[in-house]
């Protein structure tokens, strides 16, 4: 019996929990993925209010409008949703199979993380996308 207890308590005394450098890696860690998100988080915002204004000129009778119409009304609703990434001169106007209007933004951004490394990242969207 006392040859069992006292290999319990050796195994209990290796069994000490984290180390410092095992705490100090997890925390560096976690900061690092928090300073990528914020480094990254805005162009994937912008992207999503380009999605938004894409959506609602869905919404829009675009075979109605001609080339310069839809770029003002790009445009117009960019500028109430802060969009500065990309402007109507930027996107791709034409037509789909069936005949329909089809409004294309494709851009890319490209976002300083650390030195001399950087992010590049491409977006689209279409009115003709699933949304």
């Amino acid at each position: 019996m006392q040859n069992v207890l006292s290999k319990q308590t050796l195994s209990m005394k290796k069994q000490a929990g984290a180390t410092l450098m095992g705490m100090l890696f997890v925390g560096g860690l976690v900061v690092f993925v928090a300073m990528m998100g914020m480094k990254l988080f805005p162009a994937y915002q912008q992207f999503f209010s380009v999605k938004s204004v894409i959506r609602a000129m869905k919404q829009d009778s675009l075979g109605t409008m001609s080339k310069n119409e839809i770029i003002a009304s790009f445009d117009r609703r960019a500028d109430a949703g802060y969009v500065t990434a990309i402007t109507g001169r930027d996107l791709e106007i034409g037509k789909n199979a069936s005949g329909d209007t089809v409004v294309t933004a494709k851009y890319q951004v490209i976002t300083p993380l650390v030195g001399n490394i950087s992010a590049l990242m491409d977006f689209e969207t279409s009115t003709d996308a699933k949304l």
